[in-house]
């Protein structure tokens, strides 16, 4: 065999090894351990969300701890009880959420219930896609 020509039994094998390890790869992936390719309608969040600016501004932070303590989670109200304006993040521990836009490529939004001033409202907000578990 001249060097530099492929034996064809061998291409053959090395493909269906790929393609094998690959089927493998994509059927072992559950939903609890990764959700950013999957879309769902709820989940459940534990892990640190807030408005988009905040929760960019608290992913670069040097110190999260004290963001998130500088930093809570505070909404306008309406007199209709519609959260809006939010600044802030807040700490979620298996949290119920719906989620509202997924197109991004690392975060969500998502909307859940967050204690504020005067009372639990709904609020939307951003949380990282590895922190949502999709509800089954």
């Amino acid at each position: 065999m001249k060097h530099g020509t492929k034996n064809p039994i061998v291409v053959s094998l090395l493909s269906a090894a790929l393609a094998a390890t690959s089927a493998l790869a994509v059927a072992g992936t559950s939903p609890a351990s990764d959700t950013s390719n999957e879309s769902c309608a709820i989940g459940y969040v534990t892990g640190v969300g807030g408005s988009a600016q905040s929760f960019r501004e608290y992913q670069s932070s040097d110190n999260k701890y004290r963001y998130l303590a500088d930093n809570p989670i505070q909404c306008q109200v309406s007199e209709e009880g519609r959260a809006s304006n939010c600044v802030g993040v807040v700490s979620l521990r298996n949290e119920r959420v719906s989620v509202y836009d997924d197109s991004g490529d690392t975060t969500m939004s998502v909307v859940t219930r967050v204690e504020l001033e005067h009372g639990t409202y709904p609020v939307i907000i951003v949380v990282r896609k590895q922190d949502v578990r999709c509800e089954e």
